[in-house]
Parts: structure tokens; sequence; C-alpha cells
């Protein structure tokens, strides 16, 4: 999916103003990872240094309001929401065992789980120090229901570990506590904080939830056709990792005799790829897809109903961006 950088501006003064954001958010997110000294600093700063898009407070400044300056309440609200993601990459990466990241070595393999999850306790703490920055109980209120939410997405994840059984429901839910609602949050943040009409706060943060549930189906869906030079990691980590997604849910409804294969903890090769073949027979892939675009149409509609003082043309492109990167 493109950055900032890859926007189509509607003039020098909206690029100027958020590009100036974004620069804002990283000095922001430095000045976290650097403030502690020794291991800690030196792995908090090369976890945020490994790169990604900055989606999430790119999404917080995209719904402030555009007809004033960025101020600094916006900025600690777009670096809590990165800060809080890369925290809980850090523990995912703990939790599966994750040699890269990216591409990148992750702190767990370089410098072992006790180091790895002190970094993330640090990064999740310094996203609460940033949401409090922003002078707003209900922020915080906000940010907080969400990495609760985040936490008992990923248990629901443990438990559901080469479930043949898991329902669309169950995966939706699942994939709401731990992607969509970050999405969510980091809309309204931004509309939040810089008094945005609240029915439009509402709408934004609802187009936030679809974007984010259609980002996590297309992101599964890589899992089975993606590149590993552009995804990081091999096709069909999930299927040997065991994690159930969409396509794999509507797989087994086509092919129930493909759930003791997909139920089998220690996975071959070989077997891997039989489910993966399986998959792309079944047409798991064009349905999930489907579903995905579903939500993507929902998210415009959300969109569409808010008023016109955020970036609304710049976040119907987004949208659109997630589904090209798919294509």
């Amino acid at each position: 999916m493109s950055d900032a950088r890859d926007l189509t501006w509607r003039s020098r003064a909206q690029q100027r103003r958020i590009a100036a954001g974004m620069r804002r958010v990283e000095a922001q997110l430095g000045g976290v990872a650097r403030a502690f000294p020794g291991q800690l600093g030196v792995s908090s700063v090369s976890t945020l240094g490994a790169g990604g898009k900055r989606l999430r407070p790119l999404l917080a400044l995209l719904c402030a309001r555009r007809d004033g300056p960025l101020h600094t309440a916006v900025i600690h609200a777009a670096a809590s929401v990165e800060l809080l993601h890369m925290a809980t990459l850090v523990h995912d990466d703990v939790i599966d065992g994750a040699v890269l990241r990216r591409g990148r070595p992750t702190v767990i393999s370089e410098s072992g789980a006790a180091v790895a999850t002190s970094v993330g306790n640090y990064l999740f703490a310094g996203a609460f120090a940033e949401i409090v920055a922003t002078g707003d109980p209900r922020a915080v209120a906000r940010l907080s229901d969400v990495a609760a939410g985040l936490s008992e997405g990923e248990v629901h994840q443990m438990r559901e570990a080469f479930d043949v059984h898991v329902s669309p429901e169950s995966y939706l839910r699942r994939c709401t506590l731990k992607t969509a609602d970050l999405f969510a949050v980091s809309c309204r943040l931004g509309a939040q904080v810089t008094e945005v009409e609240e029915s439009s706060v509402v709408q934004l943060e609802d187009f936030g939830r679809l974007l984010g549930l259609a980002f996590q189906i297309f992101d599964d869906i890589l899992d089975f056709t993606g590149d590993e030079s552009r995804t990081g990691k091999k096709v069909g980590t999930d299927v040997r990792d065991g994690t159930v997604t969409l396509p794999l849910v509507y797989a087994l409804q086509a092919s129930p005799e493909l759930a003791p294969l997909v139920s089998l903890r220690d996975k071959s090769a070989d077997q891997v790829a039989e489910v993966v073949a399986e998959v792309c027979f079944t047409g798991a892939l064009v349905r999930a897809r489907e579903s995905a675009l579903a939500y993507i149409a929902a998210a415009r509609e959300r969109l569409a109903a808010c008023r016109a003082d955020v970036e609304k043309d710049l976040l119907g492109e987004l949208a659109g961006q997630v589904v090209d990167r798919y294509s």
C-alpha cells in the first residue's frame, strides 16, 4: 500500500500540510524510541526504523479538520496509534517466535524474548504517554479500549489455531479486535482532538473499521498468492502456523475433506503447499476478495456521509490503494 508521498494532492498547501505533519509524527516516534538508553533504546530505534507505511498515523492526520493547522494534540494522537501498532508487532513476534519482520531480523531473533517483551512493553507505555499528552480523557479511554481488544484478539487467535470449525463471524470478530479497531481509533482520534463534528467522528470511525477489515482480508489472501519479496513472509505461513483466515474458512466450506490436513500441527512443506493449492482451486480467494471489496464499498458510504471539513478525497484514495495493492 502507498504512503503519503503517493497520494494525489489537490494543492501544494495540502501536500505541505500533511507532509509536515508526518515529519512531526516521525520525529515524535524517534524521540520516544531514543529516550531510553542501552539495549532497550537500541532495539526500539531498530523497530521503529524497520519501515512500514505509517498508515495509522496518516489516517489520524487526514481525519483532522483541514481548515486549521495540525496542532500538537493531533501529532501526539497520531504517534500514539503507531506506537501501539509497533508494540503489538513486537509482542506478536515473541508469541510466534518470528525470525523476520518486513525482511529484517526481529527483536526476538536478535536479542531474545526477554528484551523483545520489554521493547514491546516500552513502546506500549510510550503510546499511552503520547495519548495522555493530547489532554483529552476521552481519547485516553478510547485507546485503552482498543489496547484491551488487541490482547483479547490475540487470545482468540491462539484459541482458534488449527481449528477447522472457525466461522466467518468468529474470524471477523478476531480481525476487528486485532486490526480494524486500531484503524478505527486512528480515524476517531484525529477527528476528535481537532473538534470535528461528532456525527462525522462516528462516520470516520466506522470508515476506519471497515477499511481495516478489508485490509486484513486482503492481507490474508496474500498468504496464498503473495510475493515473498513484497510481503516479507513465505506463501503459506498462516497455513503452517495454524492461523485460520477467511480464505481458509471458505475453502473448508467448499472442501470439508481438507480439514484433517488443515488441523495438522506439524505440516511438511509439501503439505502446506497442498493446502495452498486446494484453497486456490476452490475459489475461496475470489470469494474472500469479494468480501473485502464489500467492506471497501461500505467504508466509502461512511466517508460520503461525513462533512467536508476533513480530507475526504485523500481518505477515499487510501481506500482505493488498499484494493490496488492486492489486485
